[in-house]
């Protein structure tokens, strides 16, 4: 063995807490550090980039006196830390959200309050109310006498009730008249066209007087004849229409400006059925696109297929009224408007009719 192999032995590390680095003050070992260096015996070869992450105290590390993050350290707790109130401007994605039940809103387009209407000592309306939902068929009946025709000439602002309140669209129809009939179109009982018109010129005048321009009116007068079987008959004097044809020009009148509402006074009296068939589908398309039909009638089978609500009246007064099932209950709508306007009179007295003249 050479002299230049011989190294002197390495003196043991002094124990204490002299000994103790200080690992956020100690600058890390040099190159030139015996013990970083490959040497003889019992030297371990610590390659420099190692011994520096190994002294390098670690990112968590911020505070005097912490301890590095080695793996051979004791891993203590951090202290805790004071919770950061923070505003929150909405629910955190993916939170859940309590169910929210609304309550089902239903638009009313027209309300009854509490008519009333007098001819001298009769009393003809006797306190009626109701509530017709947007976008339904409502049917009015009665026997004749009842109130049903003078409630609807109330409702489109014909008759002034005594007292009592129409409400159309939000509208009053006595305080807000223009609003409100501007929302209506009304087929009355009574019909009165100036039939020294033709078919083209009524529609024409129904169509501007409702604030339509001319080119539309023409478009609409053309689709609403062809709907209604009219086309033939535009050209001709209402006066020299059919009772069935007049019935339909004035519905075709009462439509052109597509109102929200219809009040439709017996719409299919003197009508034939071919063509009651063709006003029903026009109306069923009206009111499946949101518009609403409040209409009266006789016929106890049209009202019952048609109709989603009804209300029967009798002496002026309501007796019943809701969806048609709820009316009828177990038997037919007629069966149960015979039953509440007062049932059917024996025909007694009457032999004479049973001799026949010669």
């Amino acid at each position: 063995m050479t002299p230049s192999a011989v190294r002197e032995p390495k003196k043991p590390a002094a124990r204490g807490p002299a000994a103790r680095r200080d690992p956020i003050v100690e600058e890390p070992p040099t190159a030139a550090d015996p013990a970083s260096q490959a040497g003889g015996d019992g030297a371990t070869a610590v390659p420099e980039r190692d011994v520096r992450a190994a002294a390098a105290p670690s990112a968590e590390a911020t505070e005097v006196g912490a301890q590095p993050a080695a793996a051979e350290a004791p891993t203590r707790k951090a202290p805790p830390r004071a919770p950061r109130t923070k505003k929150r401007k909405g629910p955190e994605p993916g939170a859940v959200r309590p169910l929210e039940h609304p309550r089902q809103r239903v638009e009313i387009v027209l309300a009854l309050n509490d008519l009333f209407k007098r001819f001298g000592s009769t009393t003809a309306v006797a306190g009626i109310s109701l509530q017709v939902r947007a976008g339904s068929f409502f049917g009015l009946v009665g026997p004749n006498g009842a109130g049903k025709t003078t409630t609807l000439s109330m409702v489109t602002g014909l008759l002034r009730p005594d007292s009592g309140s129409v409400i159309v669209h939000g509208a009053d129809v006595w305080s807000n008249p223009v609003v409100a009939k501007r929302n209506m179109g009304v087929l009355p009982d009574s019909l009165r066209l100036f039939d020294r018109l033709t078919g083209a010129q009524l529609l024409y005048y129904a169509g501007v007087l409702r604030g339509l321009d001319a080119p539309t009116v023409q478009s609409r007068t053309l689709d609403l004849a062809e709907a209604f079987g009219l086309t033939h008959a535009l050209d001709r004097l209402v006066t020299d229409y059919s009772a069935g044809m007049t019935k339909k020009i004035a519905l075709a009148a009462a439509m052109i400006h597509s109102p929200r509402l219809l009040v439709l006074d017996e719409p299919f009296e003197s009508v034939d059925p071919v063509s009651a068939a063709n006003v029903t589908e026009i109306l069923q398309r009206y009111v499946a696109a949101g518009g609403t039909v409040v209409l009266s009638s006789h016929s106890m089978d049209l009202i019952q297929r048609i109709c989603d609500d009804v209300a029967i009246v009798v002496n002026g007064q309501i007796l019943a009224t809701g969806s048609v099932d709820q009316v009828r209950g177990e038997g037919s709508l007629e069966e149960r408007f015979v039953e509440l306007a007062g049932g059917r009179r024996a025909a007694e007295g009457m032999e004479w009719l049973h001799s026949f003249s010669d």
